[in-house]
């Protein structure tokens, strides 16, 4: 009993870890969601459509306010090249900061996968001691049943939620890369649309199963 209890507190340190590490991973993941929103933003404003000048009224207040900056203005898709020149340097920042979380990220995501294999090393031996332990468990004489030791289903449990957890995040993180990776100054509206709202949603993250998680270190 001493050895299993010892067991299953390895296992629930094992467990405080990896929430820490899915704590950390959970404020990348916001912080890089604003880089994706500042390029989505700068990216809008960079290849906003030019001012359509056809119309009777807008060539008249042209014509009428005529200058050689607001003719250079005009021709240039009323953009102001400062503020071109600006919102370029803004995206290529919000471009490393993706690039630098996608590292932070896998590095995070290395030690929660060692974490994960600790975990199932750690189900293995308990696994183990409940084979060579079977004749500890405690007999019912009434109904003449057989009722095993409550301690290894609290670690099968927190070993099952860190393999799950893990594969959530991981897939997750795996659509960020195919995210990052594909941006660039001619991505589409369209698809940064959809980029933003996917990273936001987080699809593969089951928020039943986070909130479980974060229970059980309670």
């Amino acid at each position: 009993m001493e050895a299993r209890s010892q067991l299953k507190l390895k296992v629930y340190y094992i467990f405080k870890e990896f929430m820490t590490r899915i704590t950390k991973l959970e404020e990348l993941d916001n912080a890089a969601n604003t880089f994706l929103l500042r390029f989505q933003q700068g990216l809008c404003l960079l290849k906003r459509s030019p001012m359509v000048t056809s119309s009777n009224l807008i060539k008249n207040l042209i014509r009428n306010n005529e200058t050689s900056r607001l003719k250079s203005y005009v021709e240039s898709g009323c953009i102001n090249m400062d503020d071109a020149a600006k919102s370029t340097e803004a995206l290529h920042t919000c471009l490393s900061g993706l690039s630098d979380h996608l590292i932070k990220a896998q590095s995070l995501l290395s030690e929660l996968e060692r974490l994960t294999d600790e975990a199932a090393l750690a189900m293995e031996t308990a696994t183990t001691h409940l084979e060579e332990e079977s004749g500890d468990e405690l007999t019912c004489d009434e109904e003449n049943e057989t009722i095993p030791f409550p301690q290894e289903l609290e670690v099968t449990e927190y070993t099952t939620v860190i393999a799950v957890v893990y594969s959530m995040v991981k897939q997750n993180y795996v659509m960020q890369e195919k995210i990052v990776r594909s941006l660039s100054l001619k991505t589409s509206f369209d698809e940064l649309d959809t980029s933003t709202m996917m990273w936001s949603l987080r699809p593969f993250v089951e928020d039943e199963i986070m909130n479980r998680a974060w229970k059980c270190i309670y």
